[in-house]
């Protein structure tokens, strides 16, 4: 299954304020699956999207997407 991950480019500007409230930087979305956290593995081969004319549904214009396994830590 198809894996998609998220850079919260909102999250680092609110961690570089707010280094006492660390929120997680990445979302990996698998499925109707979200999971949140602050380094990712991917276990394969994946690719690096940058779309400015069709982003994502949530407004991202560069992500990653595997096919692979991948371990979220938090």
């Amino acid at each position: 299954m198809k894996t998609i991950i998220h850079v919260n480019q909102h999250n680092i500007k609110h961690n570089a304020k707010h280094p006492e409230d660390i929120k997680h930087v990445f979302s990996c979305k698998q499925g109707n699956a979200n999971v949140y956290g602050h380094t990712v593995a991917i276990h394969g081969p994946s690719v690096i999207v940058y779309r400015p004319n069709k982003p994502l549904p949530r407004g991202a214009k560069v992500w990653i997407e595997t096919n692979e396994q991948v371990d979220v830590i938090q």
